[in-house]
């Protein structure tokens, strides 16, 4: 079993059974997971910014207009089909209770991604966002199951991943 640490900015994709992917301490930053279950194929960004514009692109798992297609390209790579990907986000939270609402890069950041993912087709199966603490999110891609785990909270799961769906 591998874990593949997946920090601010970066995002990875995977098809192997044993591998785990994985972002501590989403605050503001937005863990965006997509999922392909017939082809058992995951990928995970860990969204910092809304946008990319004016931003060097080399890092494009970075900014919330960016991240998916780069996700989406590199699962197809993998076996992956776009009309099969689901998407499950963590994240989004409020970290400094005295910012405005206008400033806040949390909420802008969980509206950006689903915005991008709305472009793009992709409907989101579940989501952890908002909220006023930082999360971890885990891939498991033995069984695509996705789980997410409050600062000093339980961990629950939001996806149970491609085992239990292909059989309902």
């Amino acid at each position: 079993m591998a874990e593949f640490m997946v920090r601010m900015g970066e995002h990875a994709v995977s098809s192997v059974a044993g591998d785990v992917l994985v972002s501590l301490g989403l605050g503001s930053c937005i863990g965006l997971v997509l999922l392909d279950r017939r082809a058992a194929v995951a990928g995970l960004a860990h969204v910092v910014l809304p946008a990319l514009v004016g931003r060097d692109t080399s890092t494009p798992g970075k900014f919330a207009d960016t991240a998916a297609e780069a996700l989406l390209a590199a699962m197809e790579r993998l076996g992956a089909r776009r009309t099969r990907v689901e998407a499950v986000l963590v994240g989004g939270a409020s970290m400094f209770g005295s910012a405005s609402a206008g400033l806040e890069v949390g909420q802008r950041n969980d509206v950006a991604v689903r915005a991008e993912l709305a472009r793009l087709r992709i409907p989101v199966a579940a989501a952890e966002t908002g909220g006023s603490e930082g999360r971890t999110v885990r891939v498991a891609l033995e069984s695509g199951r996705v789980t997410a785990k409050p600062a000093g909270g339980e961990e629950q799961e939001l996806y149970a991943g491609w085992k239990a769906r292909v059989q309902a």
